[in-house]
């Protein structure tokens, strides 16, 4: 069996600087060294300005490093072409950022199969069934055919979450994913993410503010001024994020 058999993602020696070659070049990222396996549960987190969303674009392969290499499912990626980090991002990734990024003129249903059609053209009985299925598992199966703008910002963020996990990524990448959702809802969305990654062995890094969500995954990495000064897994089992009763 290989040593990286169960390995995602890798990243060795990653920098990236802005402005390269210009008096006031900067770097941002220094070097950072980690490894991602497919049972990881892992919370991102850091101040603002420490990198996150910089390493976030690299990861989901957006951008560029400037040195090191990054490795998706043992894939060098830092000399593809274009075409290649498109193919392998739509592939191997699944995204949720803050803000949904839904198309209004599309429904709901046409949302999460989007990422589907952009790969394969006109989705496949199966692939409507799964796009069902996971409307259902964020609680929105009636609204398969409303119109994001019809929907709560908390809805239109659980359809934007279904659609991530349509293509059944290797490595789902989410910004924030709860951050505009209520505390409920937030504790649901999460347990959900927890599922998926755990029934079909999809790696999770997750983004967040929030400490509840952080001490609730398996391993949190600290990234501050650009380095990781932290990189901790528990030896016990993360808490689950309760949902408050709607007493």
């Amino acid at each position: 069996m290989s040593e990286h058999c169960g390995e995602v993602l890798r990243l060795e020696g990653l920098r990236k600087s802005y402005n390269v070659g210009l008096p006031n070049e900067a770097e941002v990222l220094h070097g950072l060294d980690v490894r991602i396996d497919r049972e990881d549960f892992a919370a991102l987190i850091g101040p603002s300005g420490s990198g996150k969303s910089t390493l976030l674009n690299l990861i989901g392969l957006l951008d560029q490093p400037t040195a090191g290499e990054l490795y998706l499912l043992g894939e060098p990626t830092r000399s593809m072409d274009d075409a290649g980090r498109t193919a392998l991002r739509g592939q191997s990734i699944g995204f949720v950022f803050q803000f949904h990024h839904l198309i209004q003129a599309f429904s709901a249903l046409d949302n999460v199969l989007m990422p589907l059609m952009l790969r394969e053209g006109k989705p496949t009985k199966a692939a409507i069934e799964r796009a069902r299925g996971l409307l259902a598992a964020v609680g929105l199966e009636q609204y398969a055919q409303t119109r994001p703008n019809q929907l709560s910002g908390g809805q239109q963020q659980r359809v934007a979450i279904a659609r991530a996990l349509v293509t059944e990524p290797s490595l789902l990448l989410a910004d924030e994913p709860t951050g505009n959702l209520d505390t409920r809802t937030a504790a649901e969305v999460f347990e959900l993410l927890r599922s998926f990654s755990r029934d079909v062995g999809c790696a999770v890094l997750l983004v967040t503010h929030d400490p509840r969500l952080s001490e609730a995954c398996d391993r949190t990495i600290d990234l501050v001024d650009g380095c990781i000064v932290t990189d901790s897994r528990r030896s016990h089992s993360a808490p689950t994020v309760r949902a408050p009763s709607r007493d």
